[in-house]
């Protein structure tokens, strides 16, 4: 016998969920207000700021700026590379340590949730060093090989296809197809909902990606768009108009990618969650 939720826990439930979705949209809503206005910073008042004329000047500058367009196109270049390095070789390394029999695999599995537990911060001067040592300072290298796997990526690659029936890749196998085959045409669509999950993590946290960015180019030609909108914060003042407004088109992919992917996400993040 099923117990039915009581109207009044209904009713809490909605309240909390709408004010944590009203906490995620406000700073949009913020973001958006500032972008339509011409010099928000000048406005002494939320009711002046909200009454103001609203322009779209900010984002036709933003747009019309030769800096603007090379700092999308290399974020957009380095998030899709690494995206896709990441759909990849997590695949491989995740049916590897799921799947096949070697030597020292616990070992390699462990080293992965080591690797997990270290702050990227911890990382910085070592990697600094070796991107020097390579000389790929202001190549799109730096931006993307050291990226191109994720330990986190593996971990969850790993444990979806233990999930699966092992049974289907010995019946592929018994029909004389080979381990490429099966890792291609079988595995890797039965893994869908994962790995669209990884490629909308990877891709976000490489979109919004600061500090690596930031310490491997010194060049404006190959600037992403988190550090060319940090330029926007002088020393004296913030422009805070064209800020926002080169943030809100920075946001428009992701936000866009969502609205595409949203079930295949929620299909991804409860996979396994129900068992029959």
């Amino acid at each position: 016998m099923v117990e039915k939720t009581s109207p009044w826990i209904k009713t809490a439930l909605y309240v909390l969920l709408g004010i944590i979705a009203l906490g995620m949209i406000a700073p949009m809503a913020w973001m958006l207000l500032l972008s339509l206005r011409q010099h928000p910073e000048s406005y002494d008042s939320i009711g002046g700021l909200i009454t103001a004329p609203t322009t779209i000047g900010n984002y036709t500058d933003a747009l019309n700026s030769d800096a603007f367009g090379k700092y999308f196109l290399n974020s957009t270049i380095v998030a899709l590379l690494v995206t896709t390095g990441n759909v990849v070789f997590c695949l491989w390394v995740g049916y590897a340590l799921a799947r096949r029999k070697f030597y020292g695999k616990r070992w390699v599995f462990g080293s992965v949730l080591g690797v997990m537990m270290i702050p990227q911060q911890v990382i910085m001067i070592p990697l600094y060093r070796l991107m020097v040592e390579f000389g790929w300072i202001n190549t799109y290298f730096a931006l993307v090989v050291p990226w191109l796997v994720t330990p986190l990526g593996v971990f969850l690659v790993r444990q979806y296809i233990l999930a699966l029936p092992a049974e289907i890749e010995d019946a592929a196998r018994i029909d004389g197809a080979g381990e490429w085959y099966i890792l291609w045409k079988i595995v890797m669509p039965l893994s869908r909902p994962i790995l669209t999950v990884l490629a909308m993590y990877v891709f976000l946290s490489n979109w919004n990606s600061f500090l690596f960015p930031f310490l491997f180019t010194n060049e404006e030609s190959m600037r992403t768009l988190p550090v060319g909108l940090a330029f926007y914060l002088g020393k004296q003042s913030i422009d805070w108009g064209h800020l926002m407004a080169g943030a809100s088109i920075s946001a428009l992919p992701i936000l866009l990618m969502f609205v595409f992917f949203h079930k295949r996400i929620i299909q991804g993040l409860t996979a396994g969650a129900l068992k029959e």
